[in-house]
C-alpha cells in the first residue's frame, strides 16, 4: 500500500484539478481562462507531489529539454490569449515529457476491470500499443 504524505494529497488534487480546468477549457471552445488555470494547477500539483527541486530537475534534464521548451511556450502562447496554438504546442511538449509514462498507464489500464479487456481485445491491443510505445516481445 501506498502512503502519501498530505502535501502529496493535496498535488494530487491539484494534478486533478488541473486536467479537469484543462479538458473544460478545451472543451469550451479553447477557453483561455481555464486552459490557464488548469496549467497552473498543474504545475503546483506536480510540484506538492514530487517537490520543488525534482520538478525543477524534470524540467531541465537534457533529454526532456524539447518538452519542456514546447510545454512553457505553449503555456505562454495560452496566457497570450492564442489558445489554439499554445494547445497545440504544448502537446508536442507533453509528449515529450511525458511520453515515457504512456506504456505504464497502458499497462495499469489494462489491470482494471472493465478496461482492462478493452484494451486487451486482439484487434484493439496492437493500435493502443503502437500508439503509448509499449514494447512487445517476440514470442
Amino acid at each position: 500500500m501506498i502512503w502519501l504524505t498530505e502535501m502529496q494529497k493535496f498535488g494530487v488534487g491539484f494534478t486533478a484539478l488541473g486536467a479537469l480546468l484543462f479538458f473544460l477549457g478545451i472543451v469550451t471552445l479553447f477557453d483561455s481562462a481555464l486552459m490557464g488555470l488548469g496549467n497552473i494547477s498543474f504545475i503546483i500539483g506536480l510540484c506538492l507531489i514530487i517537490g520543488p527541486r525534482k520538478t525543477g530537475y524534470f524540467f531541465t534534464r537534457p533529454q526532456k529539454l524539447r518538452g519542456s521548451v514546447c510545454f512553457c511556450i505553449g503555456v505562454f502562447l495560452i496566457f497570450c490569449k492564442w489558445t489554439f496554438i499554445g494547445f497545440v504546442v504544448e502537446s508536442f511538449g507533453i509528449l515529450g515529457l511525458f511520453g515515457e509514462f504512456f506504456a505504464t498507464l497502458v499497462q495499469f489500464l489494462r489491470s482494471l476491470p472493465i478496461i482492462g479487456p478493452i484494451l486487451s481485445n486482439p484487434v484493439i491491443a496492437p493500435v493502443v500499443d503502437k500508439l503509448a510505445g509499449v514494447r512487445v516481445l517476440p514470442v
